[in-house]
């Protein structure tokens, strides 16, 4: 029995026993994402952002064929994930692991990563510092940081000075109201009074009356969902909030171009939020894209940041193939990774070698009717924030 479990443990360890060398004709992603469950709306856009990448460029690069390969962990499934990512590896022997719609799920799969020495590229998942786990993991989409300290900036520098907070009630809902508080704070501003949500189901309700009750400038808000954002909005236009002239200030998709503004229609209008990525942005990468992802995924709705995410990410990825000359190992892909620079929709972006987080522009939005179509139209750019 004794060298049956040996021989077991043997084999279970074999395929991550050194750096794997792949001299065939494929190089093979394995996706690891929401795409079923409460966290979808994450998981769909990354298949429909690398679907509208490879529409655009094809499915070779340097004479190796392309094959994306999807495995489902619901979002928040965390030893899923890490039997995704060791059966992709071990079986179907990948080059790269991407997606990851939330931390815990990079988190679980950053081990399996190290000791395989295979990249693994996080396409959502926001927690500061989450690269430090793993030589291997590199992130494309953006720091809870990177959003929330400068937006405090921005907005104690635009006169709005006395804000309140209201965030959902874990670890990430924490950070998003200590970094904006810090940046709000140093510039000169005051966080007048903070309430924290339930995650499941919450009734905004009471905690908008109370925001009403306190008179502040404005109300920060920040949650894991869309839904989240529309029944927010709903509430701070039914109690009266921005007719009594308090700013509504987001983050991330609170006010997602879809379903969120199509469900809430005007009473989204002057909601300022800051994220990476709007669709109204003006430059020819992200015409190109706005066009080709309409052709790649037809009858769709609008995509979100997290789209372009993995548009860029999968772009990065044939880059680094073609650097390669076709000849893909763990450490030259992640050497070639770790000093991306790239032109995406939402501006230039750029890898920091020393932390392997992305380097980008971050976007202050306002809602705005244009042409008769509710848009996010960015108001202000904040340059080049690093994921410190």
């Amino acid at each position: 029995m004794k060298l049956k479990a040996l021989a077991c443990l043997g084999l279970a360890i074999l395929p991550f026993a050194s750096t794997p060398v792949f001299a065939q004709d494929t190089i093979k992603i394995g996706v690891i994402a929401a795409m079923t469950g409460p966290f979808v709306h994450i998981g769909k856009p990354f298949e429909e952002g690398i679907k509208t990448y490879m529409k655009l460029h094809g499915d070779q690069v340097a004479g190796k064929k392309i094959q994306i390969i999807y495995r489902d962990d619901g979002g928040s499934n965390v030893e899923l994930s890490k039997r995704a990512a060791q059966e992709l590896i071990a079986r179907e022997k990948v080059n790269f692991l991407v997606g990851f719609s939330l931390t815990p799920s990079a988190l679980a799969v950053a081990p399996v990563a190290t000791q395989a020495k295979v990249p693994m590229i996080v396409m959502n998942a926001v927690t500061t510092g989450i690269t430090a786990k793993s030589p291997y993991m590199l992130r494309t989409s953006m720091t809870m940081q990177q959003m929330t300290e400068p937006f405090g900036t921005w907005t104690a520098q635009n006169k709005i000075n006395r804000v309140y907070s209201l965030v959902s009630d874990y670890s990430t809902g924490h950070d998003a109201e200590k970094l904006f508080a810090k940046g709000l704070t140093e510039a000169g501003g005051k966080i007048v009074g903070s309430s924290r949500t339930p995650m499941a189901n919450p009734d905004y309700s009471p905690f908008v009356q109370r925001v009403k009750d306190e008179k502040p400038e404005a109300l920060f808000f920040f949650a894991p969902g869309v839904e989240d954002g529309t029944g927010l909005l709903k509430a701070f236009s039914d109690k009266g909030l921005d007719k009594a002239g308090i700013r509504f200030l987001g983050v991330g998709d609170m006010t997602s171009d879809s379903p969120t503004l199509e469900a809430l229609g005007d009473r989204a209008l002057g909601a300022v939020t800051v994220l990476n990525y709007s669709t109204a942005l003006d430059n020819d990468a992200n015409r190109t894209f706005l066009k080709a992802y309409a052709a790649a995924n037809p009858g769709r709705p609008a995509p979100t940041f997290v789209t372009v995410v993995a548009y860029d990410t999968i772009g990065m990825i044939y880059e680094t193939v073609r650097q390669l000359g076709g000849k893909v190992t763990g450490d030259a892909a992640v050497k070639v990774l770790s000093n991306m620079k790239w032109n995406s929709p939402r501006g230039p972006i750029s890898i920091d070698p020393k932390t392997r987080d992305i380097v980008q522009n971050m976007y202050i939005r306002e809602v705005r009717k244009v042409n008769g179509k509710l848009v996010n139209h960015p108001i202000g750019v904040l340059k080049d924030v690093r994921p410190d």
